[in-house]
């Protein structure tokens, strides 16, 4: 058997070899082209340009690209974007598109200050347009930009930490699996898996969400604070969800549009009248305009809820800026 699937397998490669050396060339890379191409999607007679980014999916959870593509993880996607509008002199704004629940609390984190640090490195402005969901790390990093604009149906808020420690005491206990720890300090294995969390665990994992969630806060007031007072962020930052209008109202967005709403205000705010709307991608091909992207295609949003436990390969222990709801829309 091993034979036969061996000859079948050098037939296979004997034909593409074939082909390969005749003319016209077949090209079998799967995975896009070799480098990173920029494609218009909506074409103007102006050499200015807007770049469309991408930010989709749970931030920093769950992103082995697989095989089949070129692209890196979500921060290494969105830095090299950033980068490379930077050395592109006919940018003059940035739409970043986004649609995520959230997640890590330091991935989020790092993408917000590199838009920071893409701002002040080049003056060109950064507009947030929130897709079905931008909440918790979604929003934290919207508030690295200039302007955040929502769609009339979007899901956002979700100010809050939170630290996952899940917990197989019971589990282990029932297929009896024991585990022997020997640690350096009392603190060493606060949190295990293999225990109950005490009294003084809880108190040292909540002080630490605490410290997080001031900083969450300071983000969120550096951005709005010609808008709101730290005290009113404080009353409607309990981790609560807010629809579009209703974060309008709260001043946690500055607008409710679309695309064609969100094109018009970056155009304003980088002083010009027209430009071609752009993206940089692998894949030229699928990028044909501004809807063909993977926020669209994905489903849309859910609160259909699966089983925890199919989230625990990609939910590892630390601390998040997530809204769960949107966890587990988004988990494929």
């Amino acid at each position: 058997m091993v034979y036969v699937k061996g000859k079948i397998i050098v037939t296979i490669i004997s034909i593409i070899l074939v082909f390969s050396a005749c003319s016209p060339h077949i090209h079998l890379d799967f995975l896009g082209t070799p480098h990173i191409r920029e494609v218009v999607l909506v074409e103007s007679k102006a050499k200015a340009k807007i770049l469309v980014v991408d930010l989709n999916g749970p931030i920093g959870i769950d992103q082995n690209p697989g095989i089949l593509k070129r692209e890196g993880n979500l921060l290494s996607t969105i830095y090299y974007r950033l980068k490379k509008a930077s050395q592109d002199p006919h940018v003059k704004g940035i739409i970043l598109r986004l649609d995520t629940p959230g997640g890590e609390g330091t991935t989020s984190d790092i993408i917000y200050n590199e838009i920071l640090r893409f701002k002040e490195k080049t003056g060109i402005p950064v507009l947030a347009l929130m897709m079905g969901v931008a909440a918790s790390g979604g929003y934290y990093v919207a508030c690295g930009c200039d302007f955040i604009m929502a769609h009339p149906t979007t899901i956002t808020g979700s100010i809050g930490v939170i630290a996952i420690l899940p917990g197989f005491k019971e589990v282990l206990n029932k297929i009896g699996i024991e585990v022997n720890v020997i640690k350096s300090g009392k603190m060493k294995d606060a949190g295990g898996p293999w225990k109950d969390l005490s009294r003084e665990e809880r108190a040292y994992y909540q002080e630490m969400v605490d410290e997080l969630y001031h900083g969450f806060l300071k983000v969120v007031h550096r951005s709005r604070k010609d808008r709101l007072s730290m005290e009113e962020i404080k009353k409607i930052a309990d981790g609560r969800v807010f629809h579009a209008k209703k974060a309008l109202d709260l001043k946690l967005i500055d607008a409710v549009g679309y695309f064609d709403d969100a094109l018009k205000k970056i155009l304003s705010m980088a002083s010009i009248r027209d430009a071609n709307v752009i993206a940089y991608t692998y894949h030229p091909a699928k990028k044909t305009n501004i809807y063909a992207n993977e926020a669209i295609r994905d489903k849309p949003l859910s609160l259909e809820i699966k089983p925890f436990e199919n989230l625990l390969p990609s939910l590892k222990t630390g601390i998040y800026y997530i809204w769960y709801p949107g966890m587990f829309a988004h988990k494929r």
